[in-house]
Parts: structure tokens; C-alpha cells; sequence
């Protein structure tokens, strides 16, 4: 079977909505793929600001957000089909929409996007909230993105995606295993703020830095790198708790960005220690951190040791991979297939999540 499926995609870290239009063709179980156009629309100021906002809204406001949000998901989508002239060609729009809140310990987590205004807007077939179902099995919604590297990477085990969090998933035989690391490009991005940068342009300003010693043993003490996976993050866990952390040091920027940086890397080595083969093996890294040179470099470091290669894909699938498996999971949901792994959410039993909305039932 050959599907045609938009990926709609906003991480933590606000950088923009991530737009992926790509063909799969599925036969006797495998899976192949086309990315056949994507894009990143950042977002207004205003946007950002309300989405910045929306854990602090009241129910209404909300509420209200969540469908203004969801409007503004379907006028993007309906501009990218007339940029790239897909009229007629978009069987199925699969949207993850933007977490706010996540709280799988009491069964809870929420992303704006409301998935009837998305389809409205467009006419086309939409899924959303693609997490709920797994949370109420008692898994922690997240990741969702291994079954996608499962189908669409089989000859790869370790999948590192360095977003506003960063979060890793490993492939063994039958077995998956994935988890969030640590707040990865929210914080950065925070701390490039202060010398009026949105971010630190190929980990520089970080690499002209010197480690603090006493930060970085304070990052890693924290309680949440003792718990066992299955585990997720929230949002806040970076802007709350670590960011906080960070500023109570009065480090220069340079100095914060360097022991941030090293922090994480050390942090991703300690996630996968456990896991390492006894031969050779490779880690792919995706998102807007594979573009951080110094921390890829940091990662490459700590990674040697336990015979683990980490490497960066052509750019299409750095700044789009979860977007295109979002794609995918949309069609599984079409399909009635699972979309959520148990073993890797905690979940009593593995899930066919997403709510479907019918734009085009006329």
C-alpha cells in the first residue's frame, strides 16, 4: 500500500512548526519512504508568547487557545499545500500538536491543537492527541517516536533526538527501550538569550567556555537521572528547576553554555551505558541540536568509550524525522496498527493512539 500523509510537529523548544509531506509504501510489513517537501514556519511573536504563556491561562483562555492554535495549524497547512501545489495529493494530516501539560504520574497530558479545527480548516482527515491512550494505560506518553524509527530505521539502534529535551530510544531484536535524557535546547536557547542570541550557532559561544565543576556536579545529582526508565519530562523540569540552578551560579554565558553542554553529553552516556553492545555500533542525532557542533563533538567524546558512533543524517531527516514519523503514525492510526510501544512508555499494554476527525465526510 502507498500513502501520502502531512507530519505536523512543535517541540518544547518553540523554534517553529515543522511541516513533513512524505509517501510511504508499506509491503508485507516493511516500510519505505519518501520525504517529498517539508518546512519550518517560525512563529509570530504573538504566538509564541500565548504558547509561552499557556500553563499560566485559566480554563477558559485555555480553552480558548487550543482552538485558535488549532485554527492556526490548518491555515499553515492549507499555505503549504499551495506553496508546494499538493492539491488533491494529502490523503491524511497527522498532528502531534504543542505540549503544555504532561503529567503521566496522574494520568494527564495535554497538547493544543485541537484536532476538529485543524480538520475543519482543511477539509482533510486528521489525527491528534496521539499521547492520551498510553497514559491511560499508565505509561508515561512519551516517547511515541520509536515505533516510527522502528519501521522506518530498521538497521539503526540508537536514536538520539536533541530537541527543547532530549530524549533517546534503543533498539535490540524485538526489545525497545526509550526515555527523555535531560532539557537539551530549551535551556541553551535560554541562556543564549542573555547576549541577545536565539540560540548558540554551532555550539561557539558554549566551546569558548570553561567547565564549572561545582554546576556540573549539582546538574548531575539531580534526582530525576537516578529514576529507572520508563520516565518523561516536562517542560518545566528546564525552565523551572534547571535554568534556575544554573542563573544561582552568576556564571559568565560562555562558562553556563560549556557546563550545560557538558552536562548533557554526560548525561546521554550515563542513559545508554547499560545498553552498550560489546562490538561497535551507531547512534543517529536528530533535531535542532544536531546542528550544535560542540555538543555533538562532547557527545562524540563520551561516546568513544563505550564503542558507540554517533553520527548526523542528511539534514532532511536532522530537521524533520519526527515530523515524518508523526506522518506515520497517523496512517497507523488509520490502519488500527499500535503507535506506542509498552515497553517503552510503561503502559500496561501497547496502544492505538490518536483521535481521527473526518474534515472531507461530505
Amino acid at each position: 500500500m502507498i500513502y501520502k500523509s502531512i507530519g505536523l510537529m512543535s517541540g518544547s523548544s518553540l523554534d517553529g512548526l515543522d511541516i513533513c509531506f512524505a509517501e510511504f509504501q508499506e509491503v508485507s510489513g516493511k516500510w519505505a519512504f519518501t520525504i517529498l517537501c517539508a518546512d519550518c514556519m517560525p512563529y509570530s511573536q504573538q504566538l509564541l508568547n500565548e504558547l509561552g504563556k499557556a500553563t499560566s491561562l485559566d480554563a477558559k483562555k485555555y480553552l480558548m487557545l487550543d482552538v485558535v492554535y488549532g485554527r492556526y495549524l490548518g491555515s499553515q497547512v492549507n499555505n503549504f499545500i499551495e506553496k508546494y501545489n499538493l492539491y488533491h495529493q494529502v490523503a491524511l494530516i497527522s498532528s502531534h500538536g504543542h505540549t503544555t501539560f504532561h503529567y503521566p504520574e496522574i494520568g494527564m497530558t495535554h497538547q493544543l491543537g485541537n484536532g476538529a479545527t485543524i480538520a475543519a480548516e482543511t477539509s482533510l482527515p486528521v489525527v491528534s492527541d496521539l499521547r492520551s491512550l498510553d497514559v491511560a494505560f499508565g505509561g508515561q506518553g512519551a516517547p511515541i517516536v520509536p515505533m516510527g524509527e522502528r519501521l522506518l530505521f530498521p538497521s539503526t539502534n540508537f536514536f538520539l533526538n536533541i530537541g527543547g529535551i532530549a530524549n533517546i530510544s534503543i533498539h535490540q531484536d524485538k526489545d525497545v527501550v526509550a526515555f527523555d535524557v535531560c532539557p537539551a535546547n530549551r535551556v541553551l536557547n535560554l541562556l543564549a538569550k542573555q547576549i541577545n542570541k536565539e540560540y548558540d550557532e554551532n555550539g561557539n559561544c558554549a566551546a569558548s567556555g570553561k567547565i564549572h565543576d561545582s554546576l556540573l556536579q549539582e546538574l548531575n545529582s539531580l534526582d530525576f537521572y537516578k529514576k529507572k526508565h520508563p520516565k518523561s519530562l516536562p517542560n518545566e523540569f528546564g525552565t523551572e528547576i534547571i535554568y534556575p540552578l544554573i542563573m544561582e551560579h552568576n556564571l559568565p554565558v560562555a562558562d553556563a553554555l560549556c557546563t550545560y553542554v557538558e552536562h548533557i553529553a554526560i548525561q546521554i552516556k550515563n542513559s545508554i551505558t547499560n545498553f552498550a553492545p560489546a562490538q561497535n555500533s551507531k547512534l543517529m542525532i536528530s533535531g535542532g541540536g544536531a546542528f550544535n557542533q560542540f555538543l555533538v563533538d562532547r557527545i562524540t567524546f563520551h561516546l568513544k568509550p563505550i564503542f558507540i558512533e554517533a553520527y548526523v543524517p542528511e539534514s532532511e531527516i536532522v530537521n524533520y524525522k519526527e515530523a515524518l514519523i508523526m506522518a506515520l503514525l497517523g496512517i497507523l492510526r488509520w490502519r488500527e496498527q499500535p503507535t506506542v510501544f509498552a515497553s517503552v512508555t510503561g503502559a500496561r499494554k501497547n496502544s492505538i493512539g490518536g483521535a481521527l476527525w473526518l474534515g472531507n465526510s461530505d
